[in-house]
């Protein structure tokens, strides 16, 4: 499918903004929390997701234009697994908001179930997103930074994030491809940081913990099924006995933590994956 956009008119000279950001996956959950924290943070923020969540990106676009003016937002379909894809969304995000400044790679699926039971085609689709994906959007929107040079003033700086998880840290039973890639994310962030330092590019990533999602919804469903427990009841096992701060984390805890990463103060801070999980322990 090809990349297609909505939401504003061609940039005109001198209309470009100085902070502008992608956001993938952001019609929901942790993407749309980001999303609305960089719009409110003074970013015009394209927002991505694939066809299927489409409705949820023109409302997405249509209330960051009322709310914060219009320029703000700008919405593209396109699949982050796809190459050509990514490039074109990064293509539209410079020519309708101006140049990029701040990529932030969320998107990701999580399919449940055990190690040996998971297909060939699970996997395979799981690190397409949640791996290739990154890659893609790391290595487009590190070219594009560079090839618009040193920033302008009045810029946060250039900032790639990645998707990572607190499953990069701990085996969380029934996620074995999702744990992989996230692992994976890690790694890759950190060599993309020690490269792309002489650029002037920040590259880090953020692991949320248990967030009240639908991924850990499923994760909670199945579980519950496999140990005879009702809905619910395995995430808040989980929470009760690992996490230090005693709740389910929600998608403001990581927007927020996004939105130091891509301002200001953090412009000494690369190679890192910042975790959001409320103190889990690890037994």
């Amino acid at each position: 499918m090809a990349c297609r956009y909505f939401g504003l008119k061609a940039a005109k000279e001198g209309q470009s903004q100085k902070r502008t950001a992608i956001v993938t996956g952001s019609s929901r959950g942790i993407g749309e929390a980001i999303a609305r924290r960089l719009a409110h943070d003074g970013y015009a923020v394209t927002i991505n997701d694939i066809a299927a969540n489409k409705a949820g990106v023109e409302n997405l676009v249509g209330e960051l234009n009322q709310s914060y003016g219009d320029r703000t937002s700008v919405g593209v379909i396109a699949d982050v697994a796809s190459s050509s894809e990514v490039k074109a969304m990064v293509e539209a995000s410079v020519k309708h908001l101006g140049p990029l400044t701040v990529m932030i790679a969320n998107a990701g699926i999580c399919g449940v179930g055990a190690a040996l039971d998971t297909s060939d085609e699970l996997f395979a689709q799981t690190m397409n997103v949640n791996l290739n994906g990154v890659w893609n959007c790391y290595t487009h929107a590190a070219r594009q930074m560079i090839a618009q040079g040193p920033v302008a003033t009045g810029s946060t700086g250039y900032k790639i994030l990645g998707a990572s998880s607190i499953a990069a840290y701990k085996p969380f039973p029934l996620l074995a491809p999702y744990c992989a890639s996230k692992w994976a994310v890690k790694g890759m962030t950190q060599v993309f940081a020690v490269e792309m330092a002489q650029h002037g590019i920040n590259v880090n990533c953020y692991a949320p913990g248990i967030v009240g999602t639908a991924m850990w919804e499923k994760l909670d469903e199945t579980l519950g099924k496999m140990q005879g427990r009702p809905k619910g009841e395995t995430v808040r096992k989980y929470v009760h006995e690992l996490t230090a701060m005693g709740r389910v984390s929600v998608p403001e805890d990581v927007s927020k933590v996004v939105g130091f990463l891509c301002g200001p103060d953090s412009e000494f801070v690369t190679g890192q994956n910042i975790v959001v999980d409320g103190g889990i322990v690890f037994s």
